[in-house]
């Protein structure tokens, strides 16, 4: 089985990320598509195990094995939690609507430092671009911006929300360049202290709920084993071990 056809056959959950989710869409916008996929349990009983992420079939599709895409989310990984939350969901199946009623538990406190870590590397990236051209690349000022709102208010409510709403148009203008570059760098360390004092009070959980997940993770690996019709190559390489009596 190709890394492509367990994206084509094996998906769970497929959305639409990137501007067109967050609300900050143009006429020159991408569609990014994000999606996870389920590879078949007896694929695991090979010594070339699938693949963890997949690009493509297409152009500006990426998918995540499960495994792995419960891993990252565990870890509160900003791009595959917002990737749990987009609005403009396109397939979904039962393990994926599963999945999707488990996204409170991939949620906990600990997102203020992966939220701040990736922030912090964001806006080293712009603080070079200001050195070397006396500017910023303003759309990733705009998402920057857009993140650190996200982070703060997911700590204050306990409840991830990916679309900008009304700041759609000031975030635009930063993208066009109409902020000055002062002013957007007060507006960053303004939303950076609202998210620490929000994690204070925050009614998010010390921790996520990694139990659930990993029972979740068992029963759909489970299923996937006792629906798979035996492979019986598989189970001759397996059994066989190239020999008898070799060790």
């Amino acid at each position: 089985m190709q890394p492509q056809d367990l994206v084509r056959d094996h998906t769970v959950y497929a959305c639409v990320m990137g501007s067109r989710a967050f609300g900050l869409a143009t006429d020159a916008s991408d569609t990014d598509r994000r999606g996870v996929f389920l590879a078949p349990t007896p694929l695991f009983w090979r010594f070339e195990k699938p693949p963890t992420h997949v690009e493509g079939p297409g152009e500006e599709r990426f998918s995540w094995e499960l495994e792995r895409f419960c891993e990252l989310a565990l870890r509160g990984n900003p791009n595959i939690l917002e990737c749990l939350h987009s609005p403009l969901v396109e397939h979904v199946d039962d393990t994926g609507r599963e999945l999707l009623s488990l996204r409170g538990a991939f949620l906990s406190r600990q997102v203020h430092d992966t939220f701040t870590r990736y922030a912090l590397g964001q806006r080293k990236r712009l603080d070079a671009d200001v050195r070397t051209t006396g500017a910023p690349r303003w759309k990733h000022a705009m998402h920057l911006l857009r993140l650190l709102t996200t982070a703060r208010d997911l700590l204050r409510t306990g409840e991830l929300r990916i679309d900008v709403g009304e700041l759609r148009e000031p975030l635009l203008a930063v993208r066009r360049g109409e902020v000055p570059w002062a002013r957007a760098e007060a507006w960053m360390a303004r939303l950076a202290g609202e998210a620490e004092e929000a994690l204070r009070g925050s009614p998010l959980p010390a921790e996520p709920d990694r139990a659930r997940v990993a029972a979740f993770l068992y029963r759909v690996r489970r299923a996937s084993a006792l629906q798979a019709e035996p492979d019986h190559e598989v189970l001759q390489g397996v059994v066989g071990g190239g020999g008898v009596g070799q060790r």
